[in-house]
């Protein structure tokens, strides 16, 4: 069935269908359509896999998906065009220019901690560039996964754009097909599987992972709108984020004022804990009871509780790197608070650690904001925020190292599943002999003037 879906896919791709500036801003128009008519199905969905409200669906999916087609269907002829560069005088008579053309078959795996909005996504990339693509939502929010089925099936030509429903067996079985392109978001794990199999056949692919994303806390920082800031951040979708902030790297002068003004920024948030109505839920009992598990003989200074699958947000304190709950990404309401003495010491502690997916700088010290980015390696981020460097298609979001490869969003996501290819157009007014076999000493004198 599936090495059918794949075959299919390159049928489509093969007719030359999906190439024109038309055809691709069509499909974008009437995926926008289908998402504004759809809200609240949409919005349900969200609700039974993770507890979204429908404030929260709109802000972090559906909301940056409108805005993001209409962003690509503004731009995306400006996009297809080839691009004239400057052409080297070794190359004289001639012409350069950059022509991008799409990958061909593309599989998207998307992940459930934004089970819409990280299927859609890279979709629009696909699409803006001309490609055709199968889309294998997960497994953990199957809800939406069977939601994104019904959309591409309302919506698209059959064999254009197909959903594989299932589990590591559909998983297993697609990795195993030839794709021109591999988009993959998910645990670092299993984008060392996905990067492994892409192998086989050389398959491009861009790695969207995670990793632990620190808050560094400075002593010339506003603690209390840090603290709201930080909340805010940790606590959007329970903390199942991949740029979530997942631990605070705090100077010691101000740490006891700060974790004051965080206990006091997630009370009011979410100020009945884990029987908070609208707070979402942790996405299955296996992720629930690991991060229980993390908390489990911590030192904590607010929450700890768990109701119904929801685990109220919960400050520890006494963590070091070595603790337990520091040897992989959160991925739930859980803030660790490390102290630093110096600057210099925090600087290398995080120069050690596995590039993370983002990080964030809270303060007010232009030099110290330097050596961070100057020095510390890491996917992107925020200078006195959390989280919001990522809704906006004028910059790429991606990873570096551990956390990922390649980059989308914007005109980065038309690229993501474009090739770029390097074309030279000589001239036939003019052929200049030298350059020919036999070589002779003149001809080396001319090949030195242009070559220099």
């Amino acid at each position: 069935m599936i090495s059918q879906t794949v075959f299919r896919a390159r049928a489509f791709y093969d007719s030359g269908k999906t190439l024109p500036y038309a055809f691709r801003v069509e499909q974008l128009r009437r995926l926008r359509q289908w998402i504004e008519d759809h809200q609240a199905e949409i919005n349900h969905a969200l609700y039974l896999d993770l507890n979204k409200s429908e404030f929260e669906s709109y802000m972090a999916e559906i909301g940056m998906l409108l805005s993001d087609i209409t962003f690509m269907i503004k731009h995306l002829k400006s996009y297809m065009k080839d691009r004239s560069v400057k052409t080297a005088s070794a190359l004289f008579p001639g012409k350069c220019f950059i022509s991008p053309h799409p990958y061909g078959v593309c599989l998207i795996m998307s992940p459930w901690n934004y089970p819409f909005m990280l299927a859609i996504d890279p979709l629009i990339g696909a699409i803006a560039a001309g490609n055709t693509a199968i889309l294998k939502p997960s497994a953990y929010a199957p809800n939406t996964s069977r939601l994104i089925d019904k959309l591409v099936k309302e919506t698209f030509e059959p064999d254009y754009i197909q959903v594989i429903l299932g589990g590591r067996e559909e998983n297993n079985q697609l990795l195993e097909e030839r794709f021109d392109h591999i988009f993959f978001t998910g645990s670092v794990a299993v984008g060392k599987e996905v990067m492994e199999k892409a192998s086989k056949h050389l398959t491009p692919v861009i790695l969207e992972l995670g990793g632990k994303s620190p808050c560094i806390v400075s002593k010339t920082t506003d603690l209390k709108l840090a603290a709201k800031r930080i909340a805010f951040g940790k606590l959007l979708n329970a903390g199942q984020t991949c740029v979530a902030p997942d631990y605070v790297y705090i100077d010691q002068s101000v740490k006891d004022e700060f974790v004051q003004y965080l206990s006091e920024a997630f009370q009011k948030m979410v100020p009945q804990g884990a029987a908070e109505k609208d707070f979402p839920k942790i996405i299955n009992e296996k992720h629930f009871n690991r991060v229980m598990g993390l908390i489990k003989n911590e030192s904590v200074i607010l929450g700890g509780t768990a109701q119904d699958g929801k685990i109220a947000p919960t400050i520890l304190d006494a963590v070091t790197f070595d603790s337990p709950v520091m040897q992989g990404e959160i991925f739930g309401p859980v803030m660790p608070v490390i102290p630093y003495n110096t600057e210099s010491e925090m600087i290398a502690k995080l120069k050690s650690l596995p590039h993370p997916l983002a990080l964030y700088l809270f303060g007010n010290d232009p030099k110290l904001e330097k050596q961070v980015l100057d020095n510390v390696n890491f996917g992107g981020g925020c200078i006195n925020g959390t989280i919001m460097h990522l809704a906006t298609p004028y910059m790429p979001f991606g990873g570096v190292g551990n956390s990922g490869m390649g980059g989308y969003h914007g005109e980065a996501s038309f690229k993501a599943f474009s090739h770029e290819r390097s074309i030279l157009k000589k001239g036939t007014w003019i052929d200049f002999a030298f350059q020919y076999p036999p070589y002779t000493k003149m001809g080396l004198k001319m090949l030195k003037m242009f070559l220099k």
